[in-house]
């Protein structure tokens, strides 16, 4: 199993690193320095809003689905159909409440198009979870993981075209960019079920409330994990934009450090993708649970670690490079939100472990705690400190988050503590600090020669620590295949 894994996070890891960071700061980026000053910033705060309901859209569907079909692969017929009618059910639902939660909540009523509009490409991003939720189910990891990049290829190609012809990038509106995310979308959930379709013997749609009633009871606590989940992460932009004494200016700023954590979180998303169905499958293996995590969270935090500490010392000439309204202030929101970025990666882990083992109602009960701390925290900081304020709430309550789901997984799966990997993260995190405060004070020269040392010292003392063990990894590469089926 950890064989696979390793092979499936390279081909991950290869794809998204080529993909996702251009699409995030070439197009993403420019759509926000061409457009008007606040118009991104409403764009994203509207985004979150939308986000904010999409549990309506899913209720824990795309999780019980995946938890499912890992173990239970040949009641993909079964399922199928009547889930895909069910999402179509719960998407039209989700579009009403949002349109008119959108109006209770005091917007006008000139933006709802563009409210529905995000819904709508909501609903399409749901449908291809749902998809690639069958597909990784199925162990077709390498198909998911194509899959996983192909809407952002695609808005890459439309976006990349509109932006470079030069009369359409001066006028350029934020509406276009969410039309070309429609498109973008649409094409890949037309793929992945065409992928899913050729696995499938017959396929029948049916109206089946009693069926869905069932499938619902199973996968409302995982409805409410996310839902929670989503508040504590999401509600940060739409506070800002309705909290701030200067809304969607302060919410531009705040989106545009996000993006960084966005792009660095590509890898921990995709990896807690590939985790779930793995984990799912060793409900009775504890030993093979705990040798995927020593190679999993070493492995990840190696490259989070290396990251979060070089943005942190260069967070100023970050900013400023990549946007005209660039500097100390949005530095310091974006250093707030990559030291969450370490607290995130962990999650990834230990929060794909127990929802992968069926431990809801304690997600739920951690999750509702995040919730809690993060809008009281993100009340009293976002009055004092704007868009600052938000993005230390963001790290308090990531931190806290994780550090609940890491004890809780130690208590309810027994899992051993070893000192020795502790004494490495520690000794690990704690050079990386030094290195890369020396090198952004004693050190001249251009400063992204500085900000790349700092990465590279990082990701070396990673190897030599043994984070990172190659001989490890190499001999995964060279075992045989595993019994399971593969693709």
């Amino acid at each position: 199993m950890n064989r696979e894994f390793f092979i499936n996070i390279l081909f991950l890891v290869a794809i998204n690193l080529l993909i996702k960071p251009f699409y995030l700061f070439g197009i993403d980026r420019t759509v926000q320095n061409v457009v008007d000053p606040g118009a991104y910033g409403l764009y994203f705060a509207l985004f979150n809003f939308t986000f904010l309901f999409q549990i309506v859209n899913d209720l824990g569907i795309q999780y019980f689905n995946n938890r499912n079909i890992a173990q239970h692969r040949q009641l993909l017929d079964k399922y199928f159909p009547h889930m895909l009618v069910l999402k179509g059910v719960l998407a039209l639902v989700f579009l009403l409440l949002l349109a008119a939660f959108a109006l209770l909540s005091g917007y006008r009523v000139a933006l709802l198009p563009l409210i529905v509009l995000l819904g709508f490409n909501q609903v399409l991003s749901s449908l291809i979870l749902f998809l690639r939720s069958n597909i990784s189910g199925l162990g077709l990891y390498r198909t998911d993981s194509m899959i996983s990049a192909l809407d952002r290829l695609l808005l890459i190609f439309i976006g990349g075209a509109l932006l470079l012809i030069p009369g359409v990038r001066r006028q350029f509106q934020i509406e276009w960019f969410v039309l070309a995310q429609s498109g973008s979308l649409a094409l890949t959930a037309v793929t992945a079920y065409g992928v899913v379709r050729r696995r499938l013997r017959s396929l029948r749609f049916r109206w089946r409330p009693a069926f869905w009633r069932l499938i619902l009871r199973q996968s409302l606590p995982y409805a409410a994990v996310i839902f929670l989940m989503t508040v504590y992460t999401r509600i940060d932009g739409v506070m800002i934009e309705r909290l701030s004494s200067n809304g969607l200016i302060e919410a531009d700023l705040y989106a545009s450090a996000y993006r960084l954590l966005d792009a660095a979180n590509v890898i921990g998303f995709l990896f807690a993708g590939l985790l779930f169905p793995m984990f799912a499958r060793m409900l009775n293996q504890p030993a093979a649970i705990g040798s995927l995590l020593r190679l999993s969270l070493p492995l990840l935090w190696a490259g989070a670690g290396a990251l979060a500490a070089s943005v942190f010392f260069f967070r100023t000439e970050i900013m400023v490079a990549l946007y005209t309204s660039g500097g100390a202030y949005s530095g310091w929101i974006l250093a707030w939100l990559m030291l969450s970025f370490v607290a995130i990666t962990g999650s990834y882990i230990y929060g794909t472990l127990l929802s992968a083992q069926g431990a809801l109602r304690a997600m739920n009960i951690i999750s509702l705690g995040g919730v809690i701390l993060n809008i009281g925290l993100n009340c009293w900081l976002i009055e004092h400190y704007q868009a600052l304020g938000a993005a230390a709430a963001t790290c308090l309550t990531q931190f806290g988050v994780f550090f609940a789901q890491l004890l809780t997984a130690r208590r309810k799966m027994r899992l051993q503590v070893h000192p020795r990997m502790i004494f490495k993260i520690l000794l690990f995190f704690s050079t990386l600090i030094i290195l890369n405060y020396l090198l952004s004070q004693f050190v001249t020269g251009v400063w992204w020669w500085r900000f790349i040392a700092g990465m590279a010292a990082g990701l070396g003392m990673a190897f030599l620590l043994k984070m990172i063990d190659l001989r490890y990894l190499f001999a995964l590469l060279r075992q045989k295949e595993e019994a399971w089926e593969l693709e």
